[in-house]
């Protein structure tokens, strides 16, 4: 029985073999599996999580390749369905030498964004303790309205819902129908993981507590703002703090925060308490830090999402 459902896209990313150069210039890709809430499947599963995944992909080849490689890392592809009528989403992904990356997408419209609520698998929902999801599924319908309804079933039947924005605004028809898409998503979670730049996009505030504030509504638990090499900053109803990352040699950024978001849903699973107590979650999320800075030292997001053991041992190395 899996603890957590990911809910969402799960698409092929295309990575250039070399780093610090554009797509017009890269001379070759490699095929890596992705898609953000893919990833914290993945990234749940390597840290001993029972986790899910929830979604569509194509009845094809790559949509196939995905399935296999979930189950592979451990994760729960039951309620993974797949499309006759489009293809699985693809994604090239431009590395600069600063590890950071550039996307095109190929979704027109690809086999995720067909999901309905009629796909959604009730069963596993009432059986998960914490559903997670972000805001692509929320870009177009039929899958707007299948997020919905599974983030509104997984609440009534008292689970805990995750949500990360994970804004990528191209793919969004403007800017306003991103900021309202990204602002519905949030009012539905309990634990809200978002980048500084995207705090700073759905409030237009760069003042980090003024935007959380803006942002908070009672329904919410924890909210943590990732700030890339800086670490990240904590927020809940009683304090508020921030934790450093790690230095490291960064590859390719793509699945840092949703390494992040693994290894801060990984504690608050075992005990979910633990906001309450600043200490114990300051210790989570140099956790979480520390999931993030690794999964930016290989290329791809899931080939480099670390198991619970390379963890503690790159902690140790730190203290």
């Amino acid at each position: 029985m899996a603890q957590t459902i990911c809910l969402g896209e799960l698409l092929i990313d295309f990575v250039p073999t070399v780093t610090g150069t554009g797509l017009t210039d890269a001379p070759a890709f490699i095929k890596a599996p992705g898609g953000a809430p893919g990833n914290v499947a993945v990234g749940l599963a390597r840290l001993g999580v029972q986790s899910a995944f929830m979604g569509k992909v194509g009845d094809d080849a790559f949509g196939h390749f995905l399935a296999d490689t979930l189950a592979e890392a451990g994760v729960d592809v039951g309620p993974l369905r797949f499309s006759s009528e489009a293809r699985t989403a693809l994604a090239f992904v431009s590395l600069r030498s600063d590890g950071e990356r550039e996307f095109m997408f190929y979704r027109h419209p690809s086999a995720d964004m067909l999901f309905t609520p009629r796909e959604v698998d009730m069963d596993a929902i009432g059986r998960a303790k914490l559903l997670h999801f972000g805001s692509i599924s929320l870009i177009g319908e039929p899958s707007r309205s299948a997020t919905l309804y599974a983030v509104d079933a997984a609440r009534a039947a008292g689970g805990l819902v995750s949500y990360d924005p994970n804004l990528r605004l191209p793919l969004w028809p403007d800017a306003d129908a991103a900021r309202k898409g990204l602002l519905l998503g949030l009012s539905k979670a309990h634990i809200v993981k978002l980048s500084d730049d995207e705090s700073e996009f759905l409030t237009g505030l760069s003042d980090l507590k003024a935007a959380c504030q803006a942002l908070w509504h009672e329904d919410l638990k924890l909210m943590v703002v990732t700030r890339g090499r800086a670490g990240c900053v904590y927020f809940t109803p009683n304090f508020t703090g921030m934790v450093e990352s790690f230095t490291v040699e960064a590859v390719d950024a793509t699945g840092a925060g949703d390494g992040f978001v693994a290894g801060l849903l990984q504690g608050l699973l075992a005990d979910s308490t633990l906001i309450q107590d600043e200490a114990r979650l300051r210790e989570l999320c140099r956790f979480a830090n520390a999931v993030g800075a690794l999964a930016t030292t290989e290329r791809g997001a899931i080939p480099a999402l670390p198991d619970r053991e390379r963890v503690r041992d790159f902690l140790n190395s730190r203290e």
